[in-house]
């Protein structure tokens, strides 16, 4: 190859290196978030519930401190569980009161605003876990069918961004707009609203 015609090779090359590794950097970087979510049920391809009921979502989070995250206890389900000792929590569509900023969808929910109706508020067990980690399980048992019948769903959970700017993690909405107007709740809406956490999603069934 002519000399002349060599070097400004040799520096599109470099710069194509460049590009690639500030692109690698910036996607580890953006991997970071304030509040990690991980969740243990259900798994990806499980077959879950009987009666189309009867299942778990089983989840940890961990926030920069334990204030941040604006969660207490919580013993709570519908009815005569609800609000009472040792643990008394409120129980219902929407966002969570011990954990707020907590979001939980499935897109077969049939009830509220359907797949774009946060879940949170019907989680029942709300405890901290380990202090170093300021770590967080919450727990859900879906008492009734109203989650879709023999269907193949989805889950996504996340952590609300701080909207408000208070330090804590606590605006949580009731449901997640369609940000997109596509009819369906997805990863690019969560986005849209605003999380300072991964988004999980899990794909799995719920079966009679």
């Amino acid at each position: 190859m002519n000399r002349r015609l060599l070097v400004p090779a040799l520096l599109l090359a470099l710069a194509g290196l460049l590009a690639a590794a500030a692109a690698a950097a910036s996607a580890r970087s953006g991997a970071k978030t304030p509040v990690k979510v991980e969740v243990f049920a259900p798994a990806a391809g499980d077959v879950a519930g009987k009666q189309s009921k009867g299942f778990f979502v089983d989840l940890a989070l961990s926030y920069p401190s334990a204030a941040s995250s604006g969660a207490d206890f919580q013993l709570t389900g519908p009815k005569g569980h609800m609000n009472i000792p040792p643990f008394p929590g409120a129980f219902g569509l929407g966002a969570d009161e011990k954990l707020p900023g907590l979001i939980v969808l499935l897109s077969t929910t049939t009830v509220g605003a359907r797949n774009g109706q946060n879940l949170a508020g019907l989680f029942n067990l709300t405890g901290f876990t380990n202090q170093k980690t300021n770590e967080i399980w919450d727990t859900w048992i879906a008492g009734d069918s109203l989650f879709g019948r023999n269907v193949r769903s989805v889950l996504r959970v996340a952590v609300a961004a701080d909207k408000n700017h208070d330090g804590i993690y606590n605006d949580a909405p009731a449901a997640i707009p369609d940000a997109n107007g596509d009819g369906h709740i997805t990863n690019v809406d969560l986005k849209a609203f605003g999380v300072a956490s991964n988004i999980v999603t899990v794909p799995f069934e719920i079966r009679d």
